[in-house]
């Protein structure tokens, strides 16, 4: 993946060779943002991206971030052929107030192979299923147990 980068931001690493995570930074020159319980904030990374054909970069939360200062990521999806400067969206989902100062690490990207295959409709739970049942079946949340 190529990417230029258009402000003052640490290029995006991974922060070891077998990282599924591409690391993205606030930008250096940017004002610290004092984000508190339920504020969400957009916060324009410097970077634009030229995403291979035929993948996506989906944006997760850092664990230390998440774990550390409650924030989850908003929008999460960078389109292949999505050509503008890519934005963190963060969501302060704590009860206390977060700040995101310049330069700091704060969300992971994973480049992920996307199909484009549209859906198709069919008139029937069977014509869906050809009429064979899972294990699973149509248990929903918790139906495989907790332990």
């Amino acid at each position: 993946m190529k990417i230029v980068k258009t402000r003052n931001v640490k290029t995006p690493p991974r922060g070891t060779e077998r990282s599924a995570g591409i690391d993205f930074f606030a930008p250096n020159d940017m004002e610290p943002i004092t984000l508190y319980p339920g504020d969400a904030c957009n916060i324009p990374s410097g970077i634009h991206a030229k995403i291979p054909e035929g993948y996506a970069l989906i944006a997760m939360e850092k664990s230390g971030v998440f774990l550390k200062k409650g924030l989850e990521v908003g929008a999460k999806v960078v389109d292949e052929d999505y050509q503008g400067e890519i934005h963190l969206s963060l969501v302060n989902g704590s009860k206390i107030e977060s700040v995101i100062e310049p330069g700091e690490k704060i969300v992971q990207m994973l480049l992920v192979p996307v199909s484009y295959s549209l859906p198709e409709v069919v008139s029937s739970l069977e014509d869906l299923y050809g009429g064979k049942i899972t294990e699973r079946g149509a248990g929903g949340f918790g139906s495989t147990g907790t332990k």
